[in-house]
């Protein structure tokens, strides 16, 4: 992410653990209602393209690389990175900027955190507009690594495995995570080349994405996310479903009915154990791009905004 006209100001707050995590405020400084925007991955860092959700007229919001991500130092540091952290660092960022109470957008692993930090910190969070939703159940890990979409995309799921060693196809996912983060410099590029290409087919329902060729590939923020999944991003099982019943506030969950990457049962059951939610279902993806979902996403945040 990178300053532009509606910046407001950027820095790198020390949140301790000698890590600098990488902020930048943007918008409208008077608008009565900051938003944080909360990537995903874990490890994407924020991107420019997220700001076309919001208004800079209207709206200020807090744009912040998360542990590891983006502009944040020491780049790609798994030490001391961790769900608890990351919600810790949101605080942080708050009591920096003397904000106390404020709205949290964000979608897949952002949705998540955002969850995780409202749990922890109901008091805070005016409303919640979440979209691709993870609630870190082993049922949407199943779906993903262990290539439950392969009903939808058995091409998929069969390259996938013929980038995994035989004797290792009962598990890929383990595979390649251990040599995403154990392995050599061949062996993390090999590996992470196998399983981004899996997601990034499965991202998008209009149009498949592919990375780069082998040659051009540099493995970069997938570190981070491995290092998240293998660890079972750092949340007890049902954590975010089990305690639901302390979020009081409006939460907005825009979910794609075509979502391969978290799949719509996460968030059906996240809903029904919300008191106060409401569910968009998109004809779209898990990306917040595709049209249906970008339309709802940033129509919400506008009414949201006004209220």
């Amino acid at each position: 992410m990178t300053p532009d006209k509606f910046t407001i100001q950027e820095f790198f707050l020390d949140v301790g653990d000698k890590h600098q995590i990488y902020v930048q405020e943007w918008g409208n400084k008077d608008a009565k209602d900051p938003i944080f925007f909360l990537h995903g991955g874990p490890g994407a860092g924020s991107s420019n393209r997220y700001k076309n959700l919001f208004d800079p007229y209207k709206q200020r919001v807090i744009f912040h690389d998360q542990r590891g991500s983006g502009n944040s130092k020491p780049y790609l540091s798994v030490r001391n990175n961790n769900t608890n952290k990351l919600v810790d660092d949101i605080s942080k960022i708050a009591q920096y900027l003397e904000i106390k109470t404020f709205t949290i957008a964000g979608g897949s692993w952002g949705s998540t955190l955002g969850l995780a930090y409202a749990i922890k910190h109901p008091k805070n969070i005016k409303k919640l507009i979440l979209w691709g939703t993870f609630t870190g159940s082993t049922e949407e890990r199943n779906w993903l690594f262990n290539g439950e979409f392969q009903h939808a995309y058995p091409d998929v799921w069969e390259q996938y495995l013929e980038k995994t060693p035989k004797e290792y196809r009962d598990n890929p996912t383990n595979y390649h995570l251990k040599q995403i983060l154990e392995g050599n410099a061949k062996e993390m590029k090999y590996s992470s080349y196998a399983y981004e290409n899996m997601e990034y087919s499965l991202i998008k329902i209009d149009e498949r994405i592919q990375l780069q060729s082998y040659e051009e590939y540099e493995p970069g923020a997938i570190k981070i996310e491995a290092y998240y999944a293998r660890n079972k991003h750092f949340l007890e099982e049902n954590y975010i479903l089990e305690n639901a019943n302390k979020l009081s506030m409006p939460i907005y969950l825009i979910q794609g009915r075509y979502d391969l990457i978290c799949p719509p049962i996460g968030a059906y059951k996240l809903h029904k154990s919300l008191s106060n939610s409401q569910i968009i279902w998109t004809m779209a993806g898990h990306s917040s791009n595709d049209r249906s979902n970008y339309d709802v996403i940033k129509t919400l945040i506008s009414v949201q905004s006004e209220n």
